[in-house]
């Protein structure tokens, strides 16, 4: 947008600006009782600083002793992100077909496979893990099951929203030449979303490894157990060694990503 393109979006009459300084004030007074409810105080904020300082301050140094301790639980959170982030495309991918709006699916396969995906994700990936701890018991595999189930939703919806935006041509000229629903979606669909779908999974990926080490805290598995023992010891400079632990494998898994999804995008340009 240059200089002048912005006075296209200029209220015209007073009719215009009546109802942009509505909108303002609507827009003031929503987070006015948004920051009621949710109790904000920044004086509280600065009062409580001091108790925020004294805990950096047991944390520094980190306890670099326990690193040799924190590779099988690092080892067990990369796992675990990867399987659930697997389980979750290879389920999400099949049901986006059914909610993808374009490609005519029957009316109750359509809204039940996009239901389903706001269903699933409306549950957090620590409840459905505190579930599936309940069900198979402590370890790493609840963990996975946890991130599978949350990620079909998270997953489905981006992958039911990339085919909505493909070009129909390649569709209806399949559809002419007589090919069978699943030749349209081989040759015709699949093609066009399969670089999207793959960045998608590994942005996704991401976040499995930041939400595994939480899902840790609640009997998951992986690094999220050792910083939450090591929080209730009282531990906190194996606390602080756990989380750059955990900042280390999480910068590495975006460096990883971003070069392949560069790779990927280069490799579908040509």
């Amino acid at each position: 947008m240059n200089r002048y393109q912005w006075l296209v979006w200029m209220p015209r009459s007073n009719a215009g600006w009546l109802g942009v300084f509505a909108a303002v004030l609507l827009g003031g007074y929503a987070l006015h009782w948004s920051a009621q409810g949710a109790q904000m105080s920044w004086q509280d904020l600065l009062a409580g600083l001091p108790q925020i300082a004294d805990f950096i301050s047991r944390t520094i140094p980190p306890d670099l002793d326990v690193l040799s301790r924190l590779v099988t639980p690092a080892l067990e959170t990369i796992q675990i992100a990867l399987w659930g982030t697997l389980l979750a495309a290879l389920i999400a991918a099949p049901l986006s077909l059914l909610a993808a709006g374009n490609l005519h699916m029957p009316w109750p396969l359509h809204q039940g496979a996009r239901q389903l995906f706001n269903l699933i994700r409306s549950v957090n990936e620590l409840i459905l893990a505190l579930i599936f701890v309940s069900a198979v018991g402590l370890g790493p595999f609840p963990g996975v099951l946890a991130l599978a189930l949350h990620g079909v939703g998270m997953l489905g919806k981006f992958f039911a929203e990339s085919i909505e935006e493909i070009d129909a041509g390649p569709i209806e000229a399949l559809q002419a030449t007589g090919a069978r629903p699943l030749q349209v979606i081989v040759f015709g669909v699949l093609p066009q979303v399969l670089t999207a779908w793959i960045a998608v999974v590994l942005y996704r990926f991401e976040v499995n490894l930041r939400s595994a080490t939480v899902l840790g805290m609640v009997g998951a598995g992986g690094l999220g157990f050792e910083l939450l023992s090591s929080l209730k010891l009282f531990k906190y400079q194996e606390s602080a060694t756990c989380i750059i632990v955990i900042a280390v494998m999480v910068i590495a898994a975006d460096l990883l990503s971003s070069r392949l999804r560069r790779l990927i995008q280069q490799g579908a340009r040509t």
